[in-house]
């Protein structure tokens, strides 16, 4: 995929994709108190309140409802492997799913710590991206601070653990893809460009990032 598809193929989705995402996403609205019953289980690798302490299981505090919802669903259809989170979201109901997210949307992610010495090209990549090797700025679907793209279904980033990023953008330049529409294939195509030291610079830049307030969410 061409440089130019990748950027073009990421604005198409921010702004045609609204109202499909909309109308899918939004057929069962999430109750945030209904999913803070069913959250318990979640507790043990992304803490009682979504941010976690071990850095190979990512922060969700925050979080876009709808987000979480969309990769629940992927780990129960395999659509996303893991084996631990297929064993949680297997069995899940759709209801269940946008309940936890609407759970984990009013919490708010700790601020991160990223390193100094990469801040300087974590932050290229993020704001201007590569152009002569096709990696378009990160905070074309991310946004300027990390908090995503609702609408789009471009997830927060801000804040989230350098270790854990590494480790997904690492999983994307391996093959894997988190499902199977044109949204799922742009970051696996970015990835394998990206360096070692990109990977672990941008990474870096992400967790350094962090939102002052929570994503809201509609709550019943």
């Amino acid at each position: 995929m061409s440089f130019r598809r990748v950027v073009a193929l990421a604005g198409l989705l921010a702004v045609g994709s609204v109202q499909a995402e909309t109308a899918a996403s939004h057929a069962v609205v999430g109750d945030a108190k209904a999913g803070e019953a069913k959250a318990a289980a979640c507790g043990a690798c992304h803490g009682p309140d979504g941010n976690s302490t071990d850095k190979q299981y990512p922060k969700i505090a925050g979080q876009q409802a709808d987000y979480i919802a969309r990769q629940l669903a992927l780990f129960k259809s395999t659509q996303r492997n893991n084996a631990i989170m297929l064993g949680f979201a297997s069995t899940l109901t759709e209801q269940d799913m946008h309940d936890l997210g609407a759970h984990f949307a009013t919490k708010q992610a700790t601020a991160g710590n990223g390193d100094e010495a990469l801040k300087a090209r974590g932050e290229q990549l993020w704001r201007t991206g590569d152009v002569k090797r096709g990696i378009p700025a990160c905070m074309s679907c991310h946004g300027p601070s990390g908090r995503g793209n609702p609408g789009s279904g471009y997830p927060q980033i801000a804040g989230q653990w350098t270790d854990y990023v590494i480790a997904k953008l690492k999983d994307w330049q391996n093959g894997a893809t988190w499902g199977d529409d044109d949204r799922a294939r742009i970051m696996p195509d970015i990835a394998k460009r990206l360096t070692e030291q990109d990977v672990v610079a941008v990474a870096s830049y992400a967790e350094g990032l962090h939102t002052a307030k929570p994503v809201t969410t509609a709550a019943k």
